[in-house]
């Protein structure tokens, strides 16, 4: 989330600011890490409100009034249902292959699409064949 542009919202302001963002995010990762899990943080360019879970496709513009709309698919979307279910479906990607679902540029260190690097604890005590 881009805090520094919610706060420009004058009727939400002062509840935004109050939020401990950083404080959150911090607990996340402690807390992660004290269970053993990990903590997959998802681009914040990713476009989550304007994907469409279903099809793919991306809407072009989403002004925050915008809380359904309806894809070219047919599927109808609530705007924070979608994004969940981007946002979960990016985190369970990133996860397995190690990366996330958008390409990868060509200036990479390893050359090799994110499907072709596994996480070694994704695989870990599953049997080779």
């Amino acid at each position: 989330l881009t805090v520094r542009n919610m706060v420009k919202n004058r009727p939400l302001a002062r509840a935004i600011s109050d939020a401990g963002w950083r404080q959150f995010r911090t607990m996340l990762e402690y807390k992660a890490d004290w269970h053993g899990r990990d903590l997959v943080v998802v681009d914040r360019w990713y476009p989550s409100s304007k994907l469409c879970s279903t099809c793919g496709a991306s809407a072009q513009r989403m002004p925050l009034d915008v809380r359904t709309w309806t894809c070219r698919c047919g599927t109808i979307h609530d705007r924070d249902v979608n994004a969940a279910r981007n946002i979960l479906a990016e985190g369970l990607s990133v996860t397995a292959c190690g990366a996330g679902v958008r390409p990868q540029r060509a200036d990479t260190r390893t050359r090799q699409s994110a499907s072709k690097q596994e996480n070694p604890r994704a695989t870990k005590g599953v049997a080779a064949l």
